[in-house]
């Protein structure tokens, strides 16, 4: 970094700025013994880094004034910037601080090869392809100051300003080469700039064409250790917003998320991404709302690390990105990306406050990521994952690890302890949140952590930092529930405890008496050194409360609260059920029952409520005794039977709440623990007892293993760790059985064996085609495959038929018809063939047989060894030819070999994997072929030369410092390996062993190191290496070697060579040598060395204070937008897309000037000078446009340059050379006559390329296309035209119709044309405008069929033309939704309307003459009656009327036979809607659009046709009676009404009847969506000229939008709800038909069609009247008052109702509850679903779930149904429901009176649909 020049205050300042890292240097370079020194000179230069690289000298002219206020130990005015706080204790002084005002600090300054920071992209000769971009990089902990001056702390908060200058797109340099498939691609991918923040603005460049300016703001204060940016030409995909979660957050709009990738990899973004819309609406919900404005994922290339989350942005690898065809990618990505969208709201918007709060930050941010993992995989993989982890805390917190949180240490926590602390973090969480969740009145963190994230939006969160000690107050506070022993023991404390338990049953007592025992592995590691206690701090004992769980022998649950307040403790739980009881009803018995039960019911649920997962008691092969015989099913004894059946309890769940990170061992039968696999759902419960299972292996045990893998009910994670149990089963003392068992559940994939009862271990498995479809059996396969592999006999050595069948799954794999890729699935095999091929038993090493260089193998194994070798490397070749995703297939290659020589099967070859460490390959495999690397001897002098050089220079800085970690490591495990010579004393030093005690043992492996290293360092080919010791200094003082490679390297010298010994340093103050001002007394203080570097950060907000706008207003951004308000005007005209939304951030009267120049004005546009029509014009842009995307246009863009293009004589042969640059150009600055010219020149290009390119190149093949593609769409263009200006002549109205056209197009502002403007700089922007003229011209078609309501010639066309506005596609338009209120802003003279709607009848015609006989033959041919084909001016006159009024609604002959089927259906109740829906079904509503779109309704014949075509029978007659019906259909008709409701009462027949048009709705309905952003391009209809489409009406002949509905539901030309529906799913089945899918104007469609059903479904909500519903209220209080439905008791009323008595409980008032009734058989005759009451009933008509009187009465009649069937007719139960049925009757008959009387008095008035139809 280059600092030019430094401004305080405006006034020029001294400076010095002095990186330490930047000059290195030692005594004598030369001299590799010098390390040590520059050890010590590294360590030296960071700390003095620390204290500041920038020292500033404030001039004189500024003055230092104290603000006015003083602060208090800590406590900071909002008025003045405070000194850098240090995160830790408080240190301030208690005396008062004095503060200043803030001095404004300009830095100008540039950069050139940051070493750090900033991470550059570019295309090389060994990555040719690779798209050039740069990016930020959290390559070292100060990395931000690499690339900005800062005060680079994570608590040094303020808000942010960018401005990006960067090329258009970026080319090639690589101009020689001949690879013409790469040729400038850059113009399809413009260079975007993402940055933290929001985009402000995107314009033009305002001197430079070539160029475009990014403008970025972050309001939100944010350190600058979260800021990031890159630039490049990325993709953009926006992530589209989840409309149903909208609504529910409150109303509030949610945030805009983008995704970016690099070009190629868009069908990867698109799977990767799809979840996060959900994930972000997940958030928002549980949380709160979104701190920042938005949020961007870039996919980027060479990123050091997985993430780097920033604030609105994360950069991630591109190795994330997956497939549709990925599987476990998914899993990682998912949670990957759920995790950086988590941390926006805790890690980026709330940081910790101190770095001992750094668990609580990382943690909570995991543990609101797992909770969202529970939505997305279900709550069996949440949990299955916290046990996983709980399980990895355990193994790793056996002493070794520190606490999670030591607020005593005021430095970050170690790189080798963060990812413990991040695994331990969520477990501790969630553990909390189960215990606070217990105490009764909380939900645990549900509610506090809401409570914590709405304090750092509101303020209430000092600086948004958030502690341990202020979390657990929260805590508190919400909880009621003190946590502080809990955070002694888990937070602050280290260690987990391990639990035994045991359980035996008391009979006296009728208790079972539990036995806890309690250890602490970590506290016992370090219990006799009080050193390691203090800094470990184990904790000796955890109490708290455990829950537990007995499943008793009735099979019900019953759990119990232990109290664990000591090491051990005898717990007495008393015993719920009744011995005799349990003796009668044993587990089999009670179990059985229950599964009978279930399956009768044939509910699901009910089975899940019985805890019955294993469903397995169907499967055949346990039923049938053959299918048994051939499982070798082994069943339990009679003594074990006995014993089930006499046991009181089935089993028992210790933590059955999962509230500890714990190790239990709790001792209870096998067979309890088999009932707990089997019937306990939670998967925890599951995964205990198959690894309790696994330890004792029996055939019973095997057998019930795989039927959990075949069973399907389980978890597939579950099935795995079955599969991976059966190993213990597979042991010669067991005959193999669990190998078996193995097998056959593989042979479910393979080719069955002819004989059932072929010997599976000599069977050949050839396996089917791969079938990845149910991912559950894709993940079970791959555990049976890796558990076969681990089978051993007890010499360690796999049996020779499981190596043989592991090759055959390599040799016979079939992945062909697979829709997922089996990379990963080979990958599996790979290893597992390496794992069984080397023996899991070391050899025996010693003095006599050291000798022996590897294991012994007989011919069977190396005939094996030879087959698996062969295979993998087959592989490899497929690998190197069919590159599989990320060469997954290529890195288990190179793992098998490295598994193979690190057992001394194969001898290590450097050469074999060599190539493929060399740049060019794929990143991961590089890294696996210098694994493979350092496994030999990697340093001899050419080989050592190859890895320093890759440590230096290599373009990845992922490889340089995986290299120089493996160096250190790989001499470590050399040496362990024996490749390495260790020093003869060794072998003495064994010797003097032999007669000592224990206690020289500590020494002696001390002495072993040493003797090691000094081994490495006399060893010639080692320590004395010529490479090392002339390279490794150079290197390491190398300013730009990486921050990681100089420690490695640093660290390789400890080992490899003696260090010089180093005199005591001396000590030195560094002073900035600015001049010393010893007059002015206050000068000093400010000028020491601290506190000028902490003036810096004046310009920022201060970090104790919220109030960011009071400290902010000198912004260092803020000269450079002074200039920019001016600036911005002289580059408006050259805006992208976005700039006209920030035009009201400069609202300069000069910034539309240029606009109107192209577009309007009341002379001619430039464009138009030499007199081109204005739809010659259009024309010739669109087809420019057209032809410049067109991907065989490369060659043509720019023009030919003879030297980089390698055509010297091209200008000796081409004397009138044309490209499209210069199309573009002359057709802007007006030098084409017509769209001839423009042709002209189009062919004089394409001849030219035809001329100097023989046949048969790349260039003339190009060529050719190009040019059939133009020939296309040159035919429509003047197809087109020629009829547009056929109109325009018979118009009797002038050409100024041009400057309306053009004039409308412009936004709402008319500036005048003053101003000049070059012709080349609107040139480039004219095509942008132009989508912009799209969307505001949108208003040109909606005025014009407005002005004149009575003709209405304008409507017809464009009535249906908006719907899609198919180029809207490439550009994203709905930007410019602020501009759509311009329908009267437009003036037309007609003559548009006119051409639109002659060019509509001659297409009608054609299209009539085409489908002769079809139902739209019909409807042309009806048309064509009145307007007969003559000259336009008369078919003007006649059809436009027909156009206005029977656009969509031409006669058809089955119109005729649906309404003569409708007619008869006045005197039936329910004929009608079937009728009337039958001939035409509904499923075709949406695509018959021209005439029939009314009739597809199931409501019978349309309003449409109703109006103009009524019902009739002879064609002939009808047409007038068209016109009037359909007038009068809008109103009452003279018909009989049909009933409300159907006969049956079910409300689910009441929608085949036409509804009303209801016009408010319908007008709400239209409001609603105009407010989607994306409902802009259907607001108008669509203009084939203006919009670019010419063949818009071939192939719509129905066009349809928003505005044309308006307008008819204005006119009232709907007479019911079905007709406005079918009209506005003819806009959407419109669109879908036009553009093809994935499409802009597609996924608009999409997306306004979900907010129009849920609009719809709101609107058509059926419900009973007002009145209807307060009168069967009255009747439901009556009948429950009355005492003719009250029996005895409640109890007796199902069995033995002999005695009434009018006070007792009434049988109809509650459910049936068939176990307190003592009638468990009741729902076996009374389906739960047909169960009906009062109450429930009640609850129904509350609720609005009845929609008719008929609806009531049927559940009414249900209930006494239900009682008659269950008692008997003849019971008395039978003879009160009979009683109470008559009673409810009679009360309903004034009630259904009441209804019908006004259903038939009103004539029809609640369903005039209906009258329409009947006519």
């Amino acid at each position: 970094m280059d600092v030019h020049s430094v401004t305080v205050g405006s006034f020029p300042a001294d400076f010095v700025h002095h990186d330490p890292l930047a000059h290195l240097s030692v005594s004598d370079p030369g001299d590799v013994h010098n390390h040590p020194e520059l050890k010590r000179r590294v360590y030296s230069a960071l700390a003095e880094g620390d204290e500041g690289e920038l020292s500033v000298c404030i001039p004189k002219e500024v003055a230092v004034t104290p603000s006015g206020s003083r602060t208090q130990a800590g406590i900071f005015s909002e008025a003045a910037t405070p000194e850098p706080q240090t995160p830790g204790p408080l240190t301030q002084p208690t005396h008062p601080v004095t503060e200043y005002r803030q001095i404004e600090v300009t830095i100008s300054y540039s950069l050139k090869n940051p070493a750090d920071g900033v991470q550059f992209v570019l295309p090389s000769d060994a990555y040719p392809t690779r798209v050039p971009h740069v990016f930020t990089i959290p390559s070292s902990p100060d990395a931000s100051r690499c690339w900005v001056p800062c005060i680079d702390n994570l608590w040094e908060k303020c808000a942010w300003d960018f401005e990006f200058v960067v090329p258009r797109s970026l080319e090639q340099h690589d101009a020689a080469s001949d690879d013409e498939d790469e040729a400038v691609e850059t113009d399809e991918y413009p260079t975007v700039v993402v940055c933290s923040g929001e985009l402000m603005e995107q314009v033009a460049h305002p001197y430079n064409s070539s160029k475009t300016i990014f403008l970025f703001s972050q309001p939100v204060a944010t350190s600058v250790q979260h800021i990031a940016w890159a630039a490049g030409p990325f993709h953009v995909h926006t992530i589209p917003a989840d409309l149903s979660a909208a609504e529910d957050a409150s109303g509030t709009t949610q945030p805009l998320m983008t995704a970016f990738c690099l070009p190629g990899h868009e069908s990867y973004l698109m799977n990767t991404v799809s979840f996060m819309r959900s994930a972000m609406s997940f958030y928002v919900t549980e949380f709160g709302s979104y701190p920042f404005g938005s949020y961007k994922l870039v996919f980027v290339e060479e990123l050091p690390t997985q993430r780097y989350d920033a604030a609105t942005l994360s950069l991630v690898t591109v190795d994330m990105l997956h497939g549709e065809d990925a599987i476990d990618q998914v899993y990682e990505a998912r949670h990957a990306l759920s995790h950086a969208l988590a941390c926006q709201w805790i890690g980026v918007n709330i940081q910790q406050k101190m770095w001992s709060d750094t668990w609580l930050v990382n943690g909570l941010g995991l543990y609101i990521t797992g909770l969202y993992i529970r939505k997305v995989f279900g709550t069996n993989e949440y949990r299955f994952r916290l046990k996983k982890d709980m399980d990895r805390v355990i193994e790793l917190d056996n002493g070794s690890m520190p606490p999670i949180c030591q607020p005593q240490t005021l430095e970050p926590p170690d790189a080798a302890n963060l990812p413990f602390i991040n695994l331990k973090a969520p477990l501790v969480l969630h553990i909390l949140d189960r215990r606070l969740g217990k105490s009764g009145t909380s939900l645990g963190l549900s509610r506090v952590l809401p409570k914590l994230l709405l304090s750092a939006l509101t303020g209430d969160m000092a600086n948004n930092l958030v502690s341990t000690h202020a979390f657990l107050r929260m805590c508190r506070k919400v909880s009621g529930i003190d946590p502080r022993s809990f955070a002694e023991q888990w937070i602050y404390g280290s260690g987990c405890p391990t639990f035994g338990f045991s359980a035996s049953f008391n009979r006296k007592k009728m208790a079972v008496e539990i036995t806890m025992r309690q250890d602490a592995p970590a506290y016992k590691a370090h219990e006799t050194n009080e050193i390691a206690k203090l800094m470990m701090k184990p904790v000796p004992f955890f109490e708290g409360q455990m829950t537990i769980r007995i499943h008793e022998a009735d099979g019900t649950p019953y759990e119990h609260v232990l109290d664990i307040r000591s090491p051990f403790k005898r717990y007495e739980v008393p015993f719920n059920t009744k011995y005799k009881r349990v003796r009668r009803n044993t587990k089999r018995y009670l179990a059985r029952q229950a599964a009978a039960q279930a399956a009768a019911e044939g509910d699901a649920d009910a089975a899940a409520a019985m805890d019955m997962v294993d469903m397995g008691f169907g499967l055949e092969i346990w039923e049938n005794e053959q299918e048994r015989e051939n499982w070798k099913v082994a069943d339990w004894s009679e003594e074990d039977e006995q014993n089930m059946a006499g046991q009181t309890y089935e089993w028992i769940r210790i933590d059955a709440d999962f509230e500890w990170i714990a190790a239990i061992a709790f001792d209870q039968k096998d067979y309890m623990w088999v009932s707990q696999l089997q019937r306990d759902r939670d998967v925890v419960a599951q995964y205990e007892a198959i690894a309790v299972l696994s330890k004792s292996p029996n055939a019973i045990i095997s057998s019930t293993l795989t039927k959990t893998i075949l069973v399907s009910n389980y978890f597939y994670r579950i099935r795995c760790e079955a599969a991976g149990a059966l190993v213990n089963c597979a042991t010669q003392k067991l005959d193999w059985l669990g190998l078996f068992h193995l097998f056959k559940l593989f042979l479910r994939y393979c080719y069955e064996p002819e004989d059932q009862k072929a010997d599976l271990f000599s069977h050949t498995y050839v396996p089917r085609p791969n079938d990845f479809s149910d991912i559950a059996e894709y993940f079970v396969r791959k555990a049976i495959l890796r558990s076969i592999a681990k089978v051993r006999f007890e010499t360690g050595k796999t049996p020779t038929v499981i190596r043989q069948f592991l090759v055959d799954q390599l040799r016979y794999n079939d992945n062909t018809t697979n829709p997922y890729a089996d990379a990963l699935y080979i990958s599996t095999v790979i290893s597992a063939l390496g794992y069984a091929i080397v023996s899991a038993v070391p050899p025996e090493r010693g003095e006599f047989i050291s000798s022996e260089t590897g294991p012994s193998q007989d011919p069977q194994d190396v005939e094996l060894l030879k087959l698996a070798l062969s295979e993998v490397d087959r592989y490899r070749s497929m690998d190197r030819l069919i590159p599989t995703f990320h060469n997954v297939v290529t890195v288990a290659v190179i793992e098998f070999h490295m598994l193979l020589t690190l057992a001394g099967l194969v001898p290590h070859d450097s050469r074999l994997f060599f190539p493929l460490t060399r740049e060019g390959n794929y990143t991961q495999v590089r890294i696996a072929a210098f694994d493979y690397l350092f496994l030999g001897k990697w340093y001899v002098p050419k080989m050592m030369r190859y890895v320093l050089a890759v440590m230096t220079h290599d373009s990845s800085r992922i490889i340089r410092r995986h290299v120089s970690r493996s160096a250190c490591q790989s001499l470590a495990l050399l040496v362990t390996m024996g490749e390495t010579k260790t020093p003869k004393e060794t072998d003495a030093l064994l010797i003097e062993e032999d007669g000592n005690g224990g206690e020289k043992v500590k020494e002696n492996r001390k002495s072993e190191m040493d003797m090691m290293i000094r081994g490495l360092r006399k060893d010639r080919e080692v320590g004395k290496n010529e490479a090392i010791r002339e390279f490794l200094m150079p290197i390491a003082l190398a300013p730009e070697t990486d921050s990681e490679v100089r420690w490695c390297l640093l660290k390789l010298a400890d080992l490899l060579i003696r260090g010089n010994e180093e005199a005591a340093p001396k000590v030195t103050i560094h002073l900035p040598p600015t001049p010393v001002a010893e007059v002015p007394p206050p000068l000093p203080p400010v000028k020491l060395p601290s506190k000028p570097i902490r003036a810096l950060k004046s310009g920022g907000p201060t970090p104790k204070s919220p109030l960011a706008s009071f400290t902010m207003p000198p912004k260092l951004k803020l000269l450079p937008g002074n200039s920019q308000s001016d600036v911005s005007a002289a580059r408006a005209p050259g805006s992208a897309t976005p700039g006209p939304e920030r035009r009201k951030e400069f609202p300069v009267p000069k910034v539309p000037t240029k606009a109107p120049e192209k577009k309007t004005g009341k002379a001619a546009p430039r464009a138009q000078s030499s007199g081109m029509s204005v739809h010659d014009l259009r024309a010739c842009r669109t087809a420019l446009k057209k032809l410049q995307t067109n991907k065989h246009a490369a060659l043509f863009l720019q023009p030919v340059d003879p030297v980089r293009d390698r055509a010297p004589n091209y200008f000796d042969v081409i004397k009138a050379p044309m490209d499209m640059s210069t199309m573009n150009a002359k057709l802007e600055s007006g030098q084409y006559k017509d769209r001839f010219a423009f042709e002209a020149d189009f062919r004089l290009m394409t001849n030219n390329a035809k001329t100097y390119n023989m046949p048969g190149s790349f260039a003339h093949n190009e060529t050719l296309e190009l040019e059939s593609f133009f020939d296309k769409m040159w035919v429509r263009i003047n197809k087109t035209l020629e009829v547009a200006n056929k109109a325009a002549q018979e118009r009797p109205t002038p050409v100024p119709q041009s400057t309306p056209s053009i004039k409308f197009s412009a936004p709402a502002s008319t500036p005048a044309p003053s101003k000049p403007s070059p012709a080349t700089t609107p040139a480039p922007a004219s095509s942008v405008p132009l989508i912009k003229l799209k969307i505001g011209g949108g208003s040109t078609n909606g005025v014009s069929h407005s002005p004149s309501p009575a003709s209405s010639k304008p409507a017809p066309k464009p009535k249906g033309k908006k719907p899609k506005e198919p180029k809207l596609s490439e550009v994203p338009p709905p930007t410019r939704i602020p501009a759509p209120a311009p329908v009267p802003t437009f003036e037309d003279d007609g003559s548009l309307d006119l051409l639109e709607e002659v060019i509509a009848i001659e297409r009608e015609k054609k299209q009539g003459r085409k489908q002769q006989g079809s139902s739209s033959g019909s409807r042309e041919r009806e048309r064509e009656k009145p307007a007969p084909p003559p000259a336009p001016p008369v078919e003007k006159a006649k059809v436009v009327p027909r156009l206005v009024i029977g656009k969509r609604k031409v006669p058809d002959p089955t119109e005729d036979e649906i309404l003569a089927l409708a007619t008869p259906a006045k005197k039936e109740r329910s004929s009608v809607p079937s009728s009337s829906s039958a001939p035409v079904p509904p499923p075709v509503a949406p695509v018959s659009k021209h005439v029939e779109s009314p009739a597809p309704s199931k409501n019978g014949v349309s309003a449409h046709k109703s109006r103009e075509k009524p019902p009739k029978r002879s064609p002939v007659p009808e047409p007038v009676v068209s016109a009037r019906s359909s007038v009068k259909g809008k109103e009452k008709e003279k018909e009989a009404p049909r009933p409300a409701t159907p006969a049956n009462g079910k409300a689910k027949k009441a929608p085949a009847l036409s509804v009303p048009i209801n016009e408010k709705k319908c007008r709400d309905i239209l409001k609603t969506l105009a407010k989607v952003p994306e409902a802009l391009i259907f607001m108008r209809p669509v203009d084939p000229v203006q919009d670019g489409c010419p063949d818009y009406l071939d192939e719509i002949k129905e066009p349809m939008d928003f505005g044309t509905m308006n307008t008819k539901l204005t006119q009232g030309k709907y007479s019911t709800m079905e007709d406005f529906a079918r009209d506005a799913e003819l806009v959407f089945s419109n669109c879908r038909k036009f553009n093809p899918e994935h499409t802009y104007p597609y996924v608009c469609a999409d997306t306004v069609e979900r907010v129009w059903k849920k609009d719809w479904a709101r609107a058509m909500e059926k419900k009973l009247s007002y009145a209807e519903k307060r009168s069967l209220q009255g009747l439901m209080k009556t009948l429950a008052s009355d005492h003719v439905c009250v029996p005895a008791s409640s109890s007796s009323a199902m069995t033995h109702p002999h005695a009434l008595n009018p006070r007792s409980a009434w049988i109809f008032r509650e459910p049936v509850d068939p176990v307190a009734l003592g009638i468990p058989m009741y729902h076996d005759i009374i389906p739960k679903k047909d169960a009906r009451d009062l109450r429930t009933i009640q609850q129904k008509l509350n609720g609005d779930k009845y929609d008719s009187v008929e609806a009531f009465e049927a559940d009414l009649d249900l209930m006494i149904h239900n009682a008659i069937t269950f008692n008997g007719a003849d019971s008395e139960v039978g003879q009160l429901a009979v009683q109470t049925r008559n009673r409810y009757r009679d009360l309903l008959s004034p009630i259904r009176g009441t209804n019908g009387k006004r259903k038939g008095g009103e004539k029809g008035t609640p369903q005039p649909a209906k009258k329409v139809k009947l006519g």
